[in-house]
């Protein structure tokens, strides 16, 4: 690692398993008698699982933490030494958990790196110094399972982060900070937009606010799929296992699947929409002049995720994707991967993200397809981007079984990156399923089919969305965009009329008659991120105006008309101040 550079996942990763293994040795400092199992390196940070007859608590981890500074201070040397499997086997003839692991490796030499007077079996790599951990974080202690099956011991776990900069320490809990109080299971729960119920783990419960969120977001989709000539179709939940057996998703994804009997014939629940839109498709016989067909659809699929992966609208079981399939023709296909990337862009700049970048994934080692089909999709893919000028990276093997896919991340209000977009493409399904149109030769001929989704799961790009605002939507996605205050019985009246004239004009407002002061009120809908307040006394059903008010505090007295012009007008053009 290069001086204090932290920039990709390689180096994250090389710098927290460094990290990990000083954390081990500092644990073994402290605890002599103890037993070290395994140190990775994870997507944020570090563990470590150990087996102690003493049980630690919380206020242990100050302690490790300032052994783990002092040991880090000495500077010592980290270097790779190799130990044959009879001397690794005696040096841990002690530790059950290191024995069960080299009798597990096929290696006649083992791998250790050591610091000092530590050192610990591992691959690598690692730092070359301890002082190159300047700032170390431990967060927590847990339980874990040896091997992660609960038939074994149950061992502790103590999680961690470090950085090369003190600085980046800083910032990093400055964000986590932030990111708790952006919870959006938290806020989901205070905003009233959804419940996780224990009645059904996994799958989320949308109140009628939350309702409102997603069906903006299906408006703002249905309106730019009408722009680019897209059918909207619905397809079935559940299918025979012949359809599955035909896409691949029985050999490729069977365990993520949830199967039921019909009619005494196997079926399954759909964990991706594209073998029904295959099927609309095949319904009828198509000609080149009709190409691109672009079939748009909401739809819901269910995936079996393990109840350990599972986080509010981050993952779920079931959730509605917004899929769509273009067929279209080979030559056809740069310039409709084209579209899609504009597509993904205008949609994202819609809802405040202007920070993202693209990752293209290639082929897999479980895939389908000949290697020739293989190379024209992710040519394409690359034509796309190139012809765009848009910077990308490559993921080695990442791609979906049937195709090369390139990935959006989009970067939130707090710097935080989320996959959503992908935009896949795919030569084998229409071969499998036999699709075709006949084209200008009057012979029959095989579409390229692309996979795209936008949100990706409208449930997660919630999520994001809840995060990203911290809850205070903008006046276009917000659930109530306004509430009106009346100052006394005498001005309710005039409150209703603009209700009405509101209501007319498809703005979500709501009256606040409670026998409260206007001051609690006010804040009481702050509270509530609601983006508008009206107040209306004496004087402003006089003047036929409102006085309004934003969350932020800003204050103006504006005519009723003139008020719901500019708020129609804000609400159409979807500003996200």
């Amino acid at each position: 690692m290069g001086k204090n550079e932290f920039n990709s996942n390689e180096e994250k990763e090389l710098f927290w398993h460094s990290s990990s293994h000083l954390l081990a040795h500092a644990l073994t400092e402290l605890y002599p008698e103890i037993k070290l199992a395994i140190g990775p390196a994870i997507t944020e940070g570090f563990y470590y699982d150990f087996d102690l007859d003493t049980q630690l608590k919380e206020e242990d981890l100050i302690k490790i933490e300032e052994k783990i500074k002092e040991i880090s201070k000495r500077n010592l040397p980290i270097t790779r030494i190799e130990l044959s499997r009879k001397e690794a086997l005696e040096f841990y003839k002690k530790n059950p958990y290191k024995t069960e692991m080299i009798n597990g490796l096929p290696d006649e030499k083992i791998s250790f790196y050591e610091q000092g007077n530590f050192k610990d079996m591992c691959r690598g790599p690692h730092l070359r110094y301890t002082t190159e951990i300047k700032a170390v974080k431990l967060i927590k202690l847990a339980g874990a399972y040896w091997r992660g099956d609960e038939k074994n011991k149950m061992l502790q776990r103590i999680y961690g982060i470090a950085f090369p900069k003190k600085e980046m320490m800083e910032a990093h809990l400055k964000q986590k900070d932030e990111a708790e109080k952006r919870n959006h299971i938290k806020l989901g729960r205070e905003l009233d937009l959804f419940s996780m119920q224990k009645e059904s783990p996994g799958n989320a419960f949308f109140h009628s606010n939350g309702v409102i969120v997603l069906n903006e977001m299906t408006k703002f989709m249905r309106e730019k799929l009408f722009e680019r000539n897209y059918q909207e179709i619905m397809t079935p939940l559940i299918l025979k296992k012949e359809l599955w057996l035909k896409s691949g998703h029985w050999d490729h994804y069977k365990e993520n699947m949830y199967f039921t009997m019909i009619d005494e014939e196997e079926q399954a629940v759909k964990p991706m929409n594209c073998p029904g839109g295959l099927l609309v498709y095949k319904s009828k016989r198509h000609s080149y002049k009709e190409l691109p067909i672009k079939a748009g659809e909401f739809g819901v699929v269910h995936r079996h995720e393990k109840s350990g992966v599972l986080n509010g609208l981050f993952r779920v079981r079931k959730f509605t994707q917004d899929d769509a399939h273009v067929f279209c023709t080979e030559e056809q296909l740069t310039a409709e991967i084209i579209d899609l990337i504009k597509l993904c862009q205008e949609t994202y700049n819609a809802f405040g993200f202007k920070d993202y970048h693209i990752e293209l994934s290639t082929r897999p080692e479980k895939s389908m397809g000949s290697n020739e089909i293989w190379e024209i999709a992710t040519n394409a893919l690359k034509d796309a981007l190139e012809a765009e000028k848009i910077n990308f990276k490559i993921n080695e093997g990442d791609g979906a079984f049937y195709g090369p896919k390139i990935d959006f991340h989009i970067k939130d209000s707090i710097g935080r990156s989320w996959q959503c977009g992908t935009i896949q493409v795919d030569f084998s399904m229409p071969e499998k399923f036999d699709l075709t149109y006949i084209g200008a030769d009057d012979n029959e001929h095989r579409p390229v089919m692309v996979h795209r989704a936008i949100f990706g799961s409208l449930e997660r790009f919630f999520g994001i969305l809840i995060e990203n605002y911290a809850g205070a939507f903008p006046l276009w996605l917000a659930p109530k965009q306004i509430i009106i205050v009346p100052v006394g019985e005498r001005v309710h009246k005039y409150a209703e009329k603009i209700l009405l004239e509101l209501r007319k004009e498809f703005i979500r407002t709501e009256i606040d008659s409670r026998n409260e002061t206007v001051s609690y009120r006010i804040r009481d809908a702050q509270l509530n991120k609601i983006p508008l307040m009206i107040v209306v006394g004496e004087k402003e059903e006089a003047d036929n105006s409102v006085n309004v008010r934003t969350r932020d505090g800003k204050q103006k007295t504006i005519k009723i008309d003139e008020f719901i012009k500019e708020t129609k007008e804000k609400i159409k053009k979807r500003e996200n101040e």
